[in-house]
């Protein structure tokens, strides 16, 4: 059973503004998440997109919970909505990024549950293994501090290269200690890495953006994260204070469900994987 469903696609911060405009968010009633209506959701495409349209199409109803989904293609839109008002929740990032983007932008959100895991991989267009890299290869990474970091640890697992100890902080390529190959390291928005394949020697990609590109870390990459104790869940993240609405409680709730972990499992082969599983 299908039931209606908004799917709103923004790309700018000034489609954002347009788009507010025609939504009951709190920001336009001067109330919080807890106003009755719509619980509006700031998403990813893929794989967040889809999964909340499962639960939309095969549980909110149920549920007695309706749902706007609004869609971005970049890491940074979608708490700056947040924040302003204009989404009730958003589900996209992971808790590394969260903290990050709270320490950076003053913001003051909560997350309410992790989702699924989306294993960073290691892609090339040219070369099958690890072992096939050679010295001097140019590596795109994420240029966001956290995924940089997360990239680096990746390559570090592979015996690629050592870092320095930074403890809470993340490590950068300035943190390298020992690189014994010469590895020439080219920091790309994420978004962009898939596309940045034909002119590097190999490339760590995001889960996401990877499934946009047609790629798994199951099958495709030459090396990927282990979700075992992995810190990198996805998560339903609110304004603090909102994490009580009921509506956000419900959602949570059936984010963890059974019935999406079987949808995860069942459509993404591996490349993502649900929080109940990793």
């Amino acid at each position: 059973m299908h039931r209606p469903f908004t799917l709103t696609v923004l790309l700018t911060a000034g489609a954002l503004a347009l788009s507010a405009c025609g939504s009951d968010t709190a920001a336009e009633t001067g109330g919080t998440a807890e106003d009755s209506g719509p619980l509006t959701v700031g998403v990813s495409p893929l794989p967040h997109a889809q999964i909340l349209q499962f639960v939309d199409d095969e549980l909110a109803e149920e549920a007695g919970l309706e749902l706007e989904l609004v869609e971005f293609t970049d890491y940074l839109q979608p708490n700056v909505a947040l924040d302003d008002g204009s989404l009730d929740a958003n589900y996209f990032q992971h808790a590394p990024y969260l903290a990050e983007q709270e320490a950076a932008a003053g913001y003051d959100f909560e997350a309410v549950a992790p989702v699924h895991l989306e294993p960073l991989g290691l892609y090339s267009a040219t070369l099958g293994t690890v072992e096939e890299i050679p010295d001097g290869a140019q590596i795109a990474i994420p240029n966001d501090p956290t995924n940089g970091a997360r990239a680096l640890h990746l390559l570090a697992d592979q015996g690629l290269l050592t870092l320095a100890d930074t403890g809470e902080a993340s490590a950068t390529v300035l943190d390298i200690e020992d690189n014994p190959q010469d590895l020439q390291f080219v920091e790309i928005e994420a978004a962009q890495l898939p596309r940045s394949l034909p002119d590097v020697d190999a490339a760590v990609i995001n889960g996401n953006y990877a499934i946009q590109a047609d790629l798994s870390p199951a099958t495709d990459a030459l090396a990927a994260e282990a979700p075992e104790d992995n810190p990198y869940a996805n998560l339903l993240v609110v304004r603090a204070g909102d994490e009580d609405d009921p509506r956000i409680a419900q959602l949570a709730e059936l984010l963890g469900s059974e019935e999406v972990a079987r949808f995860i499992e069942d459509t993404y082969d591996g490349a993502v994987i649900s929080a109940r599983s990793a």
